[in-house]
């Protein structure tokens, strides 16, 4: 019985949201998108709950932004 994927790589998320690992990086590095780095090759996970989160609050933010031109 395998377990549930909890942790995504960069390029998981990437490819999840459709743009480029090094998107998904800058998103990590100014803190928008959660993420902890593991080992010592500066390898970076994205907890799945972490990358629901901010897909949330994208739809939030273009919710927002879409009223505001209205």
């Amino acid at each position: 019985m395998s377990m549930p994927q909890r942790f995504l790589t960069l390029a998981d998320v990437a490819e999840a949201l459709a743009v480029s690992v090094t998107q998904v990086r800058a998103l990590v590095r100014s803190g928008e998108l959660r993420a902890i780095q593991v080992g010592g090759r500066h390898q970076w996970r994205v907890e799945d709950k972490a990358l629901e989160e901010y897909i949330a609050e994208q739809y939030e933010r273009t919710r927002a932004r879409i009223e505001a031109e209205r």
